[in-house]
């Protein structure tokens, strides 16, 4: 086993179909309901410029929303935290969109599209709207990129001795990507992590790595079993959201590798 990174959450952000944000899934997990009929199908990040949030992709749209929440929820200033953005597959809309366009007609091929493919768009729109010169992570590790990202996250705010943004999400697949990686409804969460202060009570993590493959978390409330089911990071994230919903200690092993962990004590 590594190092414990110890580290306490500040605030969180949350948005999946209705699900607009972390206190609507906290009271739905509390009271047993299921899911807001008649939530936003999109969320609408309002730091974002009109213009900007007109043509921006589902997944910075959902990124920028879970991240403004979560920072509200810390009471930091979005100007000043390093942050570490992450996804399994990146904006599979966009790329069967690019394949598609560049078999058939690639002259036809969308500027902002394509300026909108990269892996790190939606960190480069958060950077740009909250107007952040800190430094700017993006992460990919397939089915294993929320706890790689959590890890990142943690390590780089116990290194600095500083709060940090995580920001991880998925939209859905299409095209002939959905066999590849399937992917139907979004989901986005953010969290803002610090070195954990003795004086502040906050929900508390201990994070070590482990050259163990992790089983397969289980036991999901109905109401999110379908979430986890279709969305890959939603699989990997909701287990330890539940767990701080819980309000009791636990300890779980997130898959972060085909023969590693992550190890994540909550109290």
């Amino acid at each position: 086993m590594s190092t414990v990174l110890d580290i306490q959450i500040e605030g969180i952000g949350f948005w999946a179909p209705g699900w607009p944000d972390w206190d609507t899934l906290c009271d739905g997990l509390r009271l047993g309901r299921a899911c807001v009929e008649g939530a936003p199908a999109k969320p609408v990040p309002t730091m974002l410029p009109a213009a900007e949030r007109r043509r921006a992709p589902d997944p910075v749209l959902i990124a920028c929303e879970v991240a403004a929440q979560a920072c509200a929820a810390a009471g930091r200033d979005v100007s000043t935290l390093a942050s570490v953005f992450a996804s399994t597959h990146g904006d599979l809309v966009i790329t069967d969109y690019m394949c598609t366009t560049l078999a058939s007609a690639p002259r036809e091929l969308s500027p902002i599209r394509f300026h909108n493919s990269v892996h790190n768009a939606p960190a480069g729109y958060w950077t740009i709207a909250a107007h952040c010169h800190a430094g700017s992570t993006s992460i990919s590790s397939w089915h294993t990129s929320f706890a790689v990202a959590l890890f990142e996250a943690a390590v780089q705010a116990i290194a600095d001795d500083a709060p940090v943004l995580l920001a991880a999400y998925d939209n859905e697949s299409r095209g002939p990507l959905v066999d590849v990686s399937p992917s139907t409804p979004a989901f986005g969460v953010a969290l803002v992590i610090a070195p954990t202060r003795a004086d502040v009570e906050l929900p508390r993590l201990q994070l070590s790595f482990l050259d163990t493959p992790a089983d397969a978390v289980t036991g999901l409330p109905p109401a999110l079993i379908d979430l986890a089911r279709g969305n890959p990071m939603a699989a990997s994230a909701l287990p330890l959201l539940v767990a701080l919903v819980s309000d009791s200690t636990n300890v779980l092993n997130l898959p972060a590798g085909s023969a590693s962990a992550v190890r994540i004590g909550i109290s």
